[in-house]
């Protein structure tokens, strides 16, 4: 079964990298393609920028966007999501939500929304990414407290969020695996005469610049010795083929009328099963 999706921010280099590889991929079709209003790229085909005429422009008239649609893809902006998520929930259209830098109050309003329709918000739809959270869980729990815990970030001059959401990510699931709480473990900043680290603490380094895709490392420092589990991304085709692979699992739901909020672990199968 072919699913419909909506691409938001089109003209972003998310947007950019989801229609690339949904035009590659027989088994989804682009209904249609949002950006703001202001965006250059109203009114123009997405595959200009390939050379080719496909049919679907882009548009800034979300419900129009969501008519034909099963799934809607968004990695924007938290305001934009917040306008998508209430269109999706009118249209009773599904959700992939991709974006960074939610506030608390947004994540409420996802989990609000997924009583009504099935949603994958996930701060990254890597693949392998979402293979680390499971290994930085299982060695957290496996080497405990001798071990201190540092998390280190590093993407393109551009981002506007610090930590990443996948850095956050990380901490929650060390956190989560350790019985810690990353509101009150999470160091965010150094500066100046800090004193000794805190035991349990989990420290976080946000690096900016260039055109870095993103990278994650976790370091566990014992005495004597170090263990890094990391992952470079090179491209955002990755982060696209997952979030694609999250709009099938999204589509599948809806067409059996389920709802429900998931991640990326509950699309690849990850989750762990209760004891």
């Amino acid at each position: 079964m072919t699913t419909r999706i909506v691409v938001a921010g089109a003209s972003g280099r998310m947007g950019q990298a989801l229609i690339a590889a949904a035009l590659a991929d027989a088994s989804l079709e682009i209904v249609s393609a949002l950006d703001v209003a202001t965006s250059d790229a109203i009114g123009r085909d997405i595959g200009n920028r390939d050379g080719r005429t496909t049919g679907v422009v882009v548009s800034s008239d979300v419900a129009a966007a969501l008519a034909n649609a099963d799934v809607l893809v968004d990695f924007t902006r938290p305001e934009g999501t917040r306008a998508h998520i209430a269109a999706c929930i009118r249209a009773g259209v599904g959700a992939v939500i991709g974006t960074t830098g939610l506030a608390e109050s947004d994540k409420s309003m996802l989990r609000d929304a997924a009583r009504t329709v099935p949603i994958v918000f996930a701060s990254n739809m890597s693949v392998g990414v979402n293979v680390m959270l499971t290994l930085a869980a299982l060695a957290a729990t496996s080497l405990g407290d001798a071990y201190d815990v540092e998390i280190v970030e590093m993407h393109h001059r551009h981002k506007v969020d610090a930590p990443s959401g996948t850095a956050l990510a990380l901490g929650e699931a060390i956190a989560s695996a350790t019985e810690r709480d990353l509101a009150r473990d999470g160091v965010f900043a150094r500066h100046g005469t800090t004193g000794e680290r805190a035991p349990r603490s989990i420290g976080f380094a946000t690096l900016r610049g260039g055109d870095v895709v993103g990278e994650h490392t976790v370091v566990f420092a014992g005495e004597g010795e170090r263990i890094e589990i990391s992952h470079k991304a090179a491209s955002r085709a990755n982060f696209a083929r997952g979030a694609l692979r999250a709009a099938h699992f999204v589509a599948a739901r809806r067409a059996r009328g389920e709802t429900g909020l998931f991640d990326m672990q509950d699309v690849l199968g990850l989750r762990a099963s209760p004891a």
